[in-house]
């Protein structure tokens, strides 16, 4: 069973905790966990993109010129794609680029990411996660005590706005929620910054 170093606020050691093999301590699957930041990626996409065709550009409705005798090549429309200001051919529309990878995949690129942190050891477990005030030199000062440097991802149980705000204005930092947490976020960061309450989350959600 996976053993992960519990810290204080202050960066002391407080203790060994057990994590769970199934969640944190499986063979990372790299094909899975790509899979996962494909589908994330693309249902991040707006997909609003759109040119307009010949149709639909303004103007265009005459013949520029008649069909013979002019020593010019044929034309039908001055909004036909190869004139300056005409139509574009086969260019974007608006579409849905969203898909649903199956729920078995999903679960197992999850505990990928997190066990491929705990074997790098780059996931700090912290006891508790408070802060009196709305102050980022809290944050700061505890990314400090913890030696954390680079993009760090703060994983809380529930909401924290103290958190939330107070490690916004830093960047690289991201915090979430464990029932928002996604692969993507997990792999784009260095370092994991979860609480004990957090990890048993995971694990009930997980299990």
């Amino acid at each position: 069973m996976p053993r992960v170093q519990v810290f204080d606020m202050n960066g002391e050691k407080l203790k060994q905790m057990n994590v769970s093999k199934e969640i944190f301590g499986i063979e990372p699957n790299e094909v899975v966990m790509h899979a996962a930041v494909v589908n994330y990626l693309a249902n991040q996409r707006q997909g609003t993109q759109s040119t307009l065709t010949r149709t639909e550009v303004r103007g265009g409705g005459r013949k520029p010129w008649r069909q013979k005798g002019t020593g010019h090549a044929r034309q039908g429309s001055i909004r036909a794609p190869q004139w300056r200001h005409g139509g574009v051919a086969l260019g974007p529309k608006p579409r849905d680029y969203s898909y649903s990878l199956n729920k078995k995949v999903k679960r197992l690129a999850m505990k990928s990411a997190l066990s491929s942190k705990v074997a790098e050891k780059n996931m700090i477990v912290l006891d508790k996660l408070a802060l009196e005030a709305y102050k980022t030199k809290a944050v700061v000062g505890l990314f400090k005590a913890l030696e954390v440097t680079g993009k760090a991802l703060i994983i809380m149980p529930e909401t924290n706005q103290k958190v939330i705000k107070s490690a916004n204005n830093i960047p690289g930092v991201k915090t979430t929620l464990v029932n928002t947490l996604n692969v993507y976020d997990i792999l784009n960061h260095d370092k994991l910054i979860i609480t004990v309450d957090a990890v048993k989350k995971i694990e009930e959600v997980y299990a």
